[in-house]
């Protein structure tokens, strides 16, 4: 027999209720959302770059001395913007359920968001950007800053408890 009383937990200690949430959680919530549909609109706004995705590999092109034809050029930039959009929409996605989780108090879904949005940050620094790719990121480190505070940290370690 055990030394620890066997009894079921009641709905009210085995979860945390939206009010006892902290608003840094919600915060950081948030501003992933932000960041997903920034970097979203990022992918979006891409199409509207392709004429310049087109120069750039037309001048490409002719410096490197391969000899592509207009409708590869074309193709070329299709793609590119296709994966970006891709890319964006993947992004997006993840942002979405692990600030879900995270808002549901899962430690692990804090420390994937944080990856990721070092991963962001990475690539807007060896990567060309417009600043709707820069907000996207700014949206994504507030949500870290925010979600290693001091009331996230004591949500996070209550729902632990309560699980």
């Amino acid at each position: 027999m055990s030394d620890y009383p066997s009894h079921p937990a009641s709905a009210e200690t085995s979860t945390v209720t939206t009010q006892e949430r902290p608003g840094t959680i919600n915060g950081a919530f948030w501003a992933f959302l932000a960041s997903a549909v920034i970097g979203l609109l990022s992918g979006v706004l891409a199409f509207a770059s392709k004429d310049a995705l087109v120069e750039a590999t037309r001048n490409a092109n002719r410096q490197s001395g391969t000899q592509l034809t207009e409708a590869q050029i074309d193709q070329a930039a299709t793609f590119i913007i296709v994966i970006g959009l891709v890319i964006a929409v993947a992004f997006a996605l993840l942002y979405l359920l692990f600030a879900a989780k995270l808002r549901a108090g899962r430690n692990w879904a804090r420390i994937v968001l944080t990856v990721l949005t070092a991963l962001q940050l990475i690539s807007i620094i060896f990567s060309t950007n417009t600043i709707v790719g820069y907000l996207s990121v700014l949206a994504a480190v507030i949500g870290v800053v925010l979600s290693f505070t001091a009331p996230s940290n004591e949500y996070i370690t209550a729902t632990k408890v309560a699980r």
